[in-house]
């Protein structure tokens, strides 16, 4: 057994959700798993405020109460999992941050004790799929997944990581894959017509063959490296964010990475990952490139 995974929680019922969740990933990749809690400052003091040792003590006593929570839920989750706890000073998104620069994924809840209702993603989940230096995975649902794993695929060099993540899981998972492109006239990449004095005069069904080749020529190779994996590929004419919100509704997984061939350089996260992340009915991997 090598290398390890973390998941961070701060106590809140989606946080002990994606403990669970993390230990099932665990124990199917076979490694450790590292329960994190960040103890920030009280947002109500001020930065110069000298905080009583009995006040400290009372924080860290809550905060260790916190992992020693998340632990028990782990292991009783998969009892064949090396889990430990850890309590670091600072805010969740810079310690997590801090922590994918060895772990191999970082795993965390679609929202924590100050999250809103709704369907937003937690400032924090948001934060480390722009900033993580591994996959970050955010849970949505309680339960051990089933259907597909669906991964968003647009050609680009970045999504490449991607890839390979979700036919890692799909291996680790006994599942199926579901590699969803999604095109529109505006976005194709296609070369210019023959014609050049009609530069938009395509032919009957030239866009949408040239889509179905960018998606198969994708995934070329897939199936020598992955000989069991069924792949189901799905070619869609329409946005891409809504394709893929749709697609989630029956995946146990959805994979996007952090930024496609359409971002601006510079740009962390891409409005696709974004709003996969903020919308999307199934647990979400990003992964950068």
């Amino acid at each position: 057994m090598s290398g390890f995974m973390v998941v961070g929680t701060d106590g809140s019922t989606p946080a002990l959700d994606a403990v669970a969740w993390a230990a099932r990933e665990a124990a199917l990749r076979r490694i450790a798993l590292r329960v994190v809690h960040a103890l920030a400052r009280p947002a109500r003091l001020p930065l110069d405020t000298a905080l009583p040792k009995a006040v400290r003590d009372h924080f860290r006593q809550g905060a260790d109460a916190v992992v020693e929570e998340a632990v028990l839920r782990a292991r009783t989750t998969a009892p064949g999992v090396d889990v430990s706890g850890l309590v670091r000073p600072g805010e969740a998104l810079g310690v997590l941050t801090a922590e994918s620069r060895t772990a191999e994924l970082i795993v965390v809840g679609h929202r924590g004790l100050n999250g809103f209702a709704g369907p937003l993603t937690g400032s924090t989940a948001t934060g480390l799929a722009a900033h993580a230096r591994c996959p970050v995975l955010v849970v949505r649902e309680p339960e051990a997944p089933v259907g597909p794993i669906v991964l968003g695929l647009d050609g680009s060099p970045a999504g490449s990581a991607a890839l390979r993540f979700a036919f890692e899981e799909a291996a680790a998972q006994s599942a199926h894959v579901v590699a969803l492109h999604a095109w529109t006239a505006w976005n194709a990449p296609v070369p210019p017509p023959a014609d050049p004095s009609e530069p938009y005069a395509y032919g009957p069904g030239v866009l949408a063959a040239e889509e179905e080749r960018l998606l198969a020529e994708t995934l070329a190779g897939t199936s020598d490296l992955y000989p069991d994996i069924k792949v189901e590929r799905r070619t869609v004419h329409g946005p891409t964010r809504p394709a893929l919100i749709e697609a989630s509704r029956t995946a146990r997984l959805t994979v996007v990475g952090a930024r496609g061939r359409g971002g601006f350089t510079g740009l962390l996260l891409g409005s696709v990952s974004q709003a996969v992340l903020h919308h999307a009915h199934s647990p979400v991997a990003v992964v950068r490139g």
